[in-house]
């Protein structure tokens, strides 16, 4: 793909791309949040669970 057939897709993709309605925003809004929240979730429980069984001395400052 050269630079000018990059440059016409970018084009038919900005002539295409609409404005979402305010129903679309709150629910990629949401998903994008359970998203998040889930694999932040899932960070600290391993975490939790690393420094709990792996590293215990760490908890009590030794």
């Amino acid at each position: 793909m050269g630079f000018r057939e990059l440059i016409d897709s970018w084009r038919r993709i900005i002539r295409l791309a609409t404005k979402p309605n305010k129903i679309e925003y709150m629910t990629s809004l949401k998903i994008s949040l359970l998203g998040l929240t889930l694999v932040g979730s899932i960070a600290f429980i391993v975490r939790f669970i690393f420094i709990s069984f792996i590293f215990p001395q760490q908890l009590y400052g030794g």
